[in-house]
């Protein structure tokens, strides 16, 4: 089995320097930026929301994804291909599934060998739908829509778990909380984005959560981006739920949550789902806000020590460790593997090598993995809360580093 095992050292000048010219910076907006051309490279493509209203975790992602590159080229390379460097190609989806699927189209062009995307579901959609004409592997850094890997494409692989499984584990882990606490909640408000992500995975959330006893009394859909939540607030004040579930984006996540505190919104607990802003950022920023949130969400697994180390190094470079970071660094991670044992760019060959992937994800709290129809089995989401300013993993009880606060304080 093989291991992903995270170069702990280095700074941000070195990981730049490593990575060599084919490394850009994300801020600087180019969507093909040049690309220094080297005997026997491999070309894998990133394809981010760069500008628009999601640059954030599309820098931070690209940041996961080029840590993982500079390592893998600090450690030698692709050592089957004769220590072949990776290279980088920039793409920028504008948060636009068309134009995310132009960048495919573009990338082909230039040589691409595999490629990495695209922190929204709707634009992953696009973008895998374009690599499959071309058989070009594709893997999935943030994309939660199980239609990305229930297509029958042999090409789209993803490590991280899916909003079929999350929407289930998340409705079992509150049922768990509120138990433990009495049961005291029985109404949910349901706040979800506007597109397939936020979409999906409310409707998959209504019937999960009523098999836990909690009703969903309401479902409210917003725009991305949406730059005012008071009538959104003032209808969940009507309301009156016990839980409020936020399902959307970084921007109008910790809008929605400033705006409930301002409107003085009263409820149990705030208890989102794969909720972007809720992060070490959210909690520096707002800490009263953030106080006993909770969240179910990708995340890394505190008990690691190369986790640890990682999440260390992060900050080292002046960065959060958000769930972007790590998910982009294992998604690459996973495609080096597959070239590793491929043993060349074959797509027919790295294909195959990454849909009878074991790689060991030791900073993720998996099982191990498991390629099943492009899906990695071992991989689940956990619920984190945020506590005296830090975030714990509050379940499953196998990942746990605190109990939850429930109903908050």
């Amino acid at each position: 089995m093989s291991k992903i095992i995270p170069h702990l050292g280095g700074s941000r000048r070195r990981f730049i320097r490593n990575a060599g010219a084919t490394v850009a910076l994300a801020s600087t907006g180019l969507s093909m930026p040049h690309i220094a051309q080297a005997a026997g490279a491999v070309k894998i493509g990133l394809i981010h929301p760069a500008t628009g209203w999601a640059a954030y975790p599309a820098a931070q992602l690209r940041y996961g994804a080029q840590m993982a590159i500079a390592d893998i080229n600090a450690a030698g390379g692709i050592k089957s291909m004769g220590g072949a460097q990776i290279e980088a190609l920039l793409g920028d989806s504008q948060t636009k599934p068309e134009i995310g699927a132009a960048e495919v189209e573009k990338m082909n062009e230039a040589g691409v060998h595999a490629l990495q995307g695209c922190y929204q579901s709707a634009v992953g959609l696009a973008a895998s739908a374009a690599a499959a004409k071309y058989n070009i592997p594709f893997s999935v850094d943030v994309g939660v829509s199980d239609k990305l890997v229930g297509r029958g494409l042999s090409n789209v692989f993803r490590m991280a778990d899916g909003y079929g499984r999350i929407a289930r584990d998340a409705s079992a882990y509150l049922g768990e909380i509120n138990a433990a606490a009495g049961s005291p909640a029985k109404t949910v408000v349901i706040v979800h984005e506007e597109s397939e992500f936020g979409t999906g995975t409310a409707k998959l959330l209504t019937p999960a959560l009523a098999e836990r006893g909690l009703t969903v009394v309401d479902t409210i859909k917003h725009a991305n981006p949406t730059r005012n939540f008071d009538n959104i607030a003032l209808r969940i004040k009507s309301a009156k739920p016990d839980i409020i579930m936020p399902i959307n984006y970084p921007g109008e996540y910790v809008l929605l949550a400033k705006t409930l505190r301002q409107q003085r919104v009263d409820f149990m607990t705030s208890f989102s789902v794969l909720g972007g802003g809720f992060n070490f950022k959210f909690i520096d920023d707002m800490p009263e806000i953030a106080e006993n949130m909770i969240d179910v969400n990708h995340w890394y697994d505190p008990r690691s020590a190369s986790g640890q180390a990682m999440r260390k190094r992060t900050e080292a470079d002046g960065k959060y460790f958000t769930f972007e970071v790590y998910c982009a660094y294992m998604s690459i991670m996973f495609l080096a593997d597959g070239f590793e044992r491929a043993g060349s760019t074959d797509k027919d060959a790295v294909n195959a090598a990454l849909a009878s992937s074991t790689l060991e994800v030791d900073f993720m709290p998996y099982d191990k993995t498991e390629m099943v129809n492009g899906q990695n089995m071992g991989s689940r989401a956990v619920a984190i809360q945020a506590q005296n300013g830090d975030c714990q993993v509050v379940a499953p009880s196998a990942y746990a580093s605190s109990k939850a606060v429930f109903p908050r304080a």
